[in-house]
């Protein structure tokens, strides 16, 4: 398959499970991009958004893992989290990267794109805005919770999320992503903090709707405590609709099959529960529906498949299995 012919993916997200969703899609013939929520105030990202006030680097890192094409110490080295030295314990060095290359660079999105070519990318990746976002939450109580990092901790239900400023724009090359993509994806991910944070900038909401593309949710598979206790897999894209409109998803893909005892008793110390599939309540959201095991459950850690939702997402645009890239 020649260059031009090939169909486009944008994928949209951040998280854990956005880097799933693209480890899977790089090994197939398509022309990837990866557009990434720049919200995270924790941990080494939340110090360095402080100290440097550049957007926060961490799920770009990820999703540089997870598109890169190097030798597996490579990838070891831009993971490699300090765990001893004054101001350097708790970085990772590819936050560190990230952020040296946008004082270098004079902008981040250009520091991105220089990484990228050093660990041979995969794809394009943009950071949802060039700029510090700060997302925040009105609880159902009225009470307003500042910060991502915070929003869980609350343990109260969330009426909204929404980020600052609101004078932000996405990055151009973003919204031509969505515009020109075959097939959309909304990875999973924390609903409120990762997932939302893309789809609540207006510009990237009226671009879903505009794009002739299929927008295909892939569901989370366990609720997450602080963020969606309880929530069914129809709750989970209602709370999308209700922050970006109608129009914005075509497609939902839930996961139809049984958890085993042994990794539900490691999620239930977390407080977390399968997120349940309730398909006559989705109906009424009048949403295509891909029902299929889509989980993978290797040392009794919970993780969407990569190959499978791949194959299934590729199937969507005729990408066969047979064309796989190895």
């Amino acid at each position: 398959m020649i260059e031009e012919e090939r169909k486009k993916v944008t994928v949209l997200g951040g998280g854990t499970g956005m880097p799933v969703v693209l480890r899977g899609l790089k090994r197939y013939p398509v022309d990837l991009s990866a557009i990434v929520t720049v919200a995270d105030d924790g941990g080494s990202s939340g110090r360095l958004r402080h100290e440097m006030s550049i957007p926060a680097p961490g799920d770009i890192r990820n999703v540089i893992a997870a598109l890169s094409e190097v030798e597996p110490m490579m990838e070891a080295l831009l993971q490699h989290r300090f765990v001893n030295g004054h101001g350097l314990s708790g970085h990772s060095m590819g936050n560190l990267i990230l952020a040296a290359m946008t004082s270098i660079t004079g902008d981040f999105y250009s520091g991105i794109k220089e990484i990228a070519k050093v660990f041979n990318v995969r794809g394009n990746i943009y950071p949802v805005a060039n700029q510090n976002l700060h997302l925040h939450a009105e609880m159902m109580d009225g009470e307003i919770i500042y910060g991502e990092s915070n929003i869980p901790k609350a343990q109260k239900p969330i009426r909204r999320v929404f980020v600052e400023p609101k004078s932000a724009e996405p990055l151009s090359e973003a919204i031509d992503a969505i515009l020109e993509a075959d097939l959309i994806v909304i990875s999973p991910g924390s609903l409120y903090t990762s997932t939302l944070p893309n789809l609540i900038m207006p510009q990237i909401a009226e671009a879903l709707r505009q794009t002739k593309a299929d927008v295909v949710y892939v569901c989370n598979v366990m609720t997450q405590n602080g963020e969606t206790d309880k929530f069914t897999a129809f709750d989970h894209a209602r709370v999308i609709l209700e922050h970006v409109g109608i129009g914005v998803i075509d497609t939902i893909m839930v996961h139809d099959s049984d958890i085993t005892k042994d990794v539900l008793a490691r999620y239930l110390e977390e407080q977390a529960q399968p997120v349940v599939y309730d398909k006559e309540r989705l109906k009424t959201l009048s949403l295509e529906i891909i029902e299929a095991d889509i989980v993978n459950d290797e040392h009794h850690v919970l993780r969407h498949d990569k190959d499978k939702v791949a194959a299934i997402l590729c199937q969507l645009i005729n990408v066969e299995a047979a064309e796989i890239e190895r």
